[in-house]
């Protein structure tokens, strides 16, 4: 995964443990979430609208 190891997945994530706390994670990967189906489904409307164009012509 992206080259790490897994003792340096286990380092970084020791250290975002112990920089946010273990409350503030959920809230955090809750809002990664959101941004990655945000983006997912703008992704998916651009694919879209070339098509609605073509129609149209």
């Amino acid at each position: 995964m992206f080259g790490l190891g897994m003792q340096e997945v286990l380092v970084i994530a020791l250290i975002v443990l112990l920089l946010f706390g273990g409350k503030k994670i959920p809230e955090l990967m809750r809002g990664l979430g959101k941004g990655v189906k945000s983006f997912k489904e703008g992704m998916k409307e651009i694919d879209e609208e070339p098509k609605e164009e073509k129609a149209h012509e």
